[in-house]
C-alpha cells in the first residue's frame, strides 16, 4: 500500500514510515479529510452519508487493497464504487497478478473527539489458498495510518474572506453601516433575510467558522452550535455545499444554556508560552467557576480532542448572556506579538468619566438623544453602580490574570478600553450586562474595526469615550468605525460582534508540522 506518508501532495512508493505518525516538520504520516461537504445543493446530504462519490478532491488517494479496522472511513475504487465502509468493514479484492495496481480513494467520517484521538490504521493482507479443507494463508501484509485532520478555528488576525450578518425588521440602519464597512475593505458580504433567521439576529451566536487542511486539498468546514435557536437551519441549508463542510455536536443528557452559544468560543492568534509554541493560537471558551452554567461537555470534549489549539478555559458565568467575547477581543498589530489583547475595563471608563468632570465637563450628557441620558456627574455619584463596576473588574482581573499567563502576554501587550458595567437581578444571582454599548464586541475585518457607538458624553462636538479608543487603537495602524446598534442589538444584550460573523482565509502554518 502506497500514500503520501511524507505530506507532500504526492503518493510516493513504499515509503519506509507509512505505518506509523508522528508530528513535526519532519514527521510522517498521511493526512485524511472528512468528507464533510456536500455536492448536491438540493436535498443536501454530507458526502460522507453517501456510498458514492461524484468527485475525488477532499478524498485521499490510496493505492493497493485495505481492510479497515474502525468505522472511521469509507474506500472507493477508481469507479468511485465503495469497497469498505461503516456497514462493511473487510472484503476481499481478486489479486491480478504482476504488477498491477489498483488506486483506492479514502474519504474520513469523523472528527478527533473524546473517543477517538484521530488515529486510523488500515491493514492489507495478501492470501494463498491452501488447498481443500484449509484456510488461506497470509503471504503477504501490510499497514498504512492516516490522522484525521482537525478543525481548526482562525483568529482575528488571519485575513476575511466574507462576512454574514441578519436582516431583521429593525436592523436596516445597522446593516447599512455593516455593508459600508464591508464594502470600504472589499470582502464579500453575506446577509441571512428573514425568510430564513425568523427574526434570531444573532449570527455570532449560531455557528463558528474553521477549516479542515491536508496536503493535497483544503475547505472551511462552519461548526454549527447547540443553540438551535430561529437561525438552526442557516449553516446546513444555506453554507453546507460544494467545498464547505459541516460538523455540529448535540448535547445528550445535558442541558443546552446560553454558554453553549459561539459567543463564547473564541481562538488567539498564534503565541508562544514559556517556549511552547502555540502556531495556530488557542481556543477560549467561558465557563462556570464552580456551580453554574457551562457549556456542554459534548461540545468542550470535541474542541479538546482537536489538539493543534489547546483550549483556555475563561470565568464568564459573572455575565447574564455569559461570552467571553463581552469583555474581550483581537486585533491586529505591527509589532510586539503581532497582536493586542483588548479587555473591557470599568477601571478605565470611570478614569475616562473622572477626567471629564475635572475638566468642567460634569454636566455633559451619556446618551446624548436618547431616554436614557445621565450626566457623568449624576454616573460618578452613583455608589451602587460603583460598587457593581468593582465587582465587575474583578472578575475581568480574574480572567485577565490567565490569559497572560496562558498566552505568555505582558501587560503591554494589553489594551484595556473604558467600559462600564451594570449588575441585575437574575433567579441565579446578579449578573452583568454593558452599561453602554460594549466596544470591545467588535467586528475585526483587518486594519478596519467596527466598534459599537457607546453614545458617551460630547466635548467639542465629539464622543470622549470614541475619542479615547480611537487614541488606543489608531496608533496601531487602526481605523475606527463607530456603529449604531442600540436598539437593535444593545437593548437585546448583544452587539456588532454578536450580531456578525467572518470567514477568513486559512493559516499559513500547516498542523500536521506542531510539535506534540
Amino acid at each position: 500500500m502506497d500514500v503520501d506518508a511524507d505530506r507532500d501532495g504526492v503518493v510516493e512508493k513504499n515509503n519506509p514510515n507509512k505505518g506509523s505518525w508522528k508530528w513535526g516538520p519532519n514527521g510522517h504520516g498521511a493526512v485524511l479529510l472528512v468528507n464533510c461537504d456536500s455536492e448536491t445543493t438540493y436535498k443536501k446530504t454530507l458526502d460522507s452519508e453517501v456510498d458514492e462519490i461524484n468527485k475525488v478532491s477532499g478524498d485521499t488517494l490510496l493505492n493497493l487493497f485495505l481492510l479497515p479496522e474502525h468505522k472511521l472511513l469509507k474506500l472507493f475504487l477508481k469507479d468511485y464504487i465503495m469497497v469498505v465502509g461503516t456497514d462493511m468493514l473487510t472484503e476481499e479484492v481478486p489479486y491480478l497478478g504482476g504488477k498491477t495496481e489498483l488506486a483506492f480513494f479514502v474519504e474520513g467520517l469523523r472528527f478527533p473527539d473524546k473517543d477517538f484521538d484521530g488515529l486510523v490504521t488500515i491493514n492489507l493482507s495478501l492470501l494463498e489458498p491452501c488447498g481443500k479443507g484449509f484456510p488461506e494463508t497470509p503471504i503477504f501484509t501490510d499497514t498504512v495510518v492516516f490522522h484525521i485532520s482537525p478543525w481548526i478555528m482562525t483568529p482575528n488576525t488571519l485575513k476575511p474572506v466574507e462576512v454574514y450578518v441578519c436582516s431583521t425588521n429593525d436592523n436596516y440602519t445597522f446593516l447599512k453601516s455593516i455593508k459600508n464597512l464591508v464594502d470600504k475593505c472589499g470582502y464579500k458580504l453575506k446577509i441571512c433575510y428573514e425568510y430564513m433567521n425568523r427574526g434570531d439576529r444573532w449570527m455570532q451566536d449560531e455557528l463558528e467558522f474553521g477549516y479542515i487542511d491536508s496536503p493535497h486539498h483544503q475547505f472551511p468546514v462552519v461548526l454549527d452550535s447547540p443553540r438551535d435557536g430561529d437561525l438552526q437551519d442557516f449553516p446546513y441549508e444555506s453554507i453546507l455545499g460544494p467545498d464547505f463542510g459541516y460538523v455540529t455536536r448535540n448535547a445528550l443528557n445535558e442541558k443546552v444554556s446560553s454558554l453553549d452559544s459561539f459567543g463564547n468560543l473564541e481562538v488567539s492568534p498564534p503565541v508562544t508560552v514559556n517556549g511552547k509554541s502555540y502556531p495556530l493560537g488557542r481556543i477560549i471558551i467561558g465557563v462556570a467557576a464552580t456551580r453554574g452554567r457551562n457549556m456542554t461537555q459534548v461540545v468542550q470534549d470535541f474542541l479538546w480532542a482537536q489538539k493543534v489549539q489547546e483550549p483556555i478555559a475563561l470565568y464568564s458565568d459573572w455575565l447574564v448572556v455569559g461570552h467571553v467575547d463581552e469583555f474581550m477581543t483581537f486585533v491586529p498589530a505591527p509589532d510586539r506579538k503581532k497582536f493586542r489583547l483588548l479587555l473591557a475595563s470599568p477601571d478605565a471608563g470611570y478614569k475616562v468619566f473622572k477626567s471629564l468632570q475635572k475638566k468642567g465637563h460634569g454636566e455633559a450628557e451619556m446618551f446624548p438623544g436618547l431616554p436614557e441620558v445621565i450626566s457623568v456627574n449624576e454616573i460618578l455619584s452613583d455608589k451602587k453602580l460603583q460598587a457593581e463596576n468593582r465587582y465587575v473588574q474583578n472578575c475581568i482581573d480574574w480572567n485577565r490574570d490567565v490569559l497572560k499567563k496562558e498566552l505568555g502576554l505582558d501587560d503591554e501587550d494589553i489594551i484595556d478600553l473604558p467600559i462600564l458595567f451594570k449588575v441585575l437581578e437574575e433567579k441565579t444571582g446578579p449578573r452583568a450586562v454593558a452599561y453602554y454599548p460594549d466596544m470591545v464586541n467588535m467586528i475585526v475585518l483587518g486594519d478596519q474595526l467596527g466598534i459599537p457607538k457607546p453614545f458617551g458624553p460630547k466635548v467639542n462636538g465629539r464622543c470622549a469615550l470614541e475619542t479615547e479608543v480611537c487614541s488606543l487603537l489608531e496608533p496601531l495602524g487602526l481605523k475606527c468605525t463607530f456603529i449604531d446598534d442600540f436598539a437593535p442589538y444593545h437593548k437585546l444584550l448583544g452587539e456588532v460582534h454578536c450580531g456578525s460573523n467572518v470567514l477568513r482565509e486559512r493559516s499559513p502554518f500547516r498542523w500536521w508540522n506542531l510539535e506534540l
